[in-house]
């Protein structure tokens, strides 16, 4: 039996310079700062935008600022300095639900998942031939205990901390300095993000099968079609001129003790897929390629942020300074396109003012890397 996972929590990215990740996700993205974690080794910064929560590790002295000085917000993440924690002194554990990675790149290589039990789940997983980076372990203040553990996974460098917060009464995790709400900007209601829409791996050519079955044994996750009419085994093939993709995706079940639903079921949870990018054999090199060979190894390219609104949230991130990919003009003159967008209640204008794509009900845009 898989262990059984709750939802998603948060997104772990592991940097050399958090004050120049932090910049980008408070002033391009319009994530909020919200909670912090200061130690002699280690700075971790939490920021949320809707459900979505990202916690930006900075590797140990990387930034060339101390890290046992106060964290204050500078002018890049706010005109008026505000003083958002200080250091805790006690730093037996460099990084708290996650493990401090030795890798020579930045990277986005934890995805934490709630579970009702964790001791349960690393038993189950143990016995499935699970690597546990953190064996169960239990960290409280006043507000209650939380236990997590982290599991290696199949894909590079990505890992995942499972927690269990159900007899916890605070706001985020002991171990984090919550800034107070009155302490906290307005939040920017021109980018409507509410989620993490989907979390994509890249992977070497023909190992999307092996790292499927992985999630699946492990985690019950279940395919998940990104077109009605692809192929079963061939998956989401994109094969156009200077891209050659195959794309398969996947989404994990909701579960608990009173039973057990299809993330589809139940709309109070934001859902999130995990997609599989490979590069079709006897292509040129791509993004997939380049990432393998950026990166050293399989991870998580890009994540996905779900908006109630994709043109203004274009267009306040392009504002702010976010660079986005540009389609070539070609794609709105496409025979058909500009009635399938207008359809969809669309302007045909808009999206191509913005770079926004879209497929079938699906519209996207794709930012350039963040550095």
């Amino acid at each position: 039996m898989a262990a059984l996972l709750k939802r998603l929590h948060h997104i772990s990215l592991h940097v050399s310079n958090a004050e120049k990740v932090a910049g980008d996700l408070v002033s391009k993205f319009k994530f909020s700062l919200f909670a912090t974690r200061l130690t002699d080794t280690s700075r971790q910064l939490a920021f949320r935008k809707g459900a979505a929560v990202f916690i930006v590790n900075e590797r140990q002295n990387q930034s060339g600022v101390s890290l046992n000085e106060e964290l204050r917000l500078t002018d890049a993440f706010d005109p008026h300095p505000v003083n958002v924690g200080k250091n805790d002194r006690d730093n037996s554990i460099k990084c708290l639900y996650d493990v401090s990675p030795h890798y020579p790149v930045d990277s986005v290589s934890n995805v934490c998942f709630e579970v009702e039990d964790v001791e349960r789940s690393f038993s189950t997983l143990r016995n499935l031939g699970c690597n546990f980076m953190v064996p169960p372990t239990t960290v409280q203040d006043e507000r209650g205990p939380v236990t997590y553990s982290v599991v290696k996974s199949i894909v590079g460098n990505v890992c995942h901390t499972l927690i269990d917060r159900t007899k916890y009464k605070g706001s985020f995790l002991p171990g984090f300095d919550v800034i107070e709400k009155d302490c906290l900007p307005e939040e920017d209601l021109s980018c409507p993000i509410t989620h993490f829409d989907h979390i994509t791996y890249v992977c070497p050519k023909k190992s999307t099968h092996q790292v499927m079955s992985w999630y699946e044994k492990l985690f019950g996750f279940q395919r998940f079609f990104i077109k009605s009419d692809e192929d079963v085994d061939e998956g989401f093939v994109v094969n156009h001129k200077d891209v050659g993709l195959r794309l398969t995706a996947m989404e994990y079940w909701k579960c608990s003790e009173a039973g057990i639903t299809l993330p589809s079921v139940d709309k109070k949870e934001p859902d999130c897929k995990f997609v599989i990018a490979e590069s079709l054999p006897g292509q040129g090199k791509n993004q997939v390629d380049t990432f393998l060979e950026q990166h050293g190894a399989p991870g998580i390219q890009h994540i996905g942020l779900y908006t109630k609104d994709i043109v203004s949230s274009a267009q306040a991130m392009a504002h702010a300074g976010v660079q986005f990919f540009s389609p070539p003009d070609a794609y709105y003159t496409e025979v058909g396109k500009q009635q399938e967008i207008e359809e969809a209640g669309h302007s045909p204008q808009l999206l191509a003012q913005n770079g926004i794509l879209l497929d079938t009900d699906l519209c996207q845009d794709t930012t350039e890397n963040i550095q």
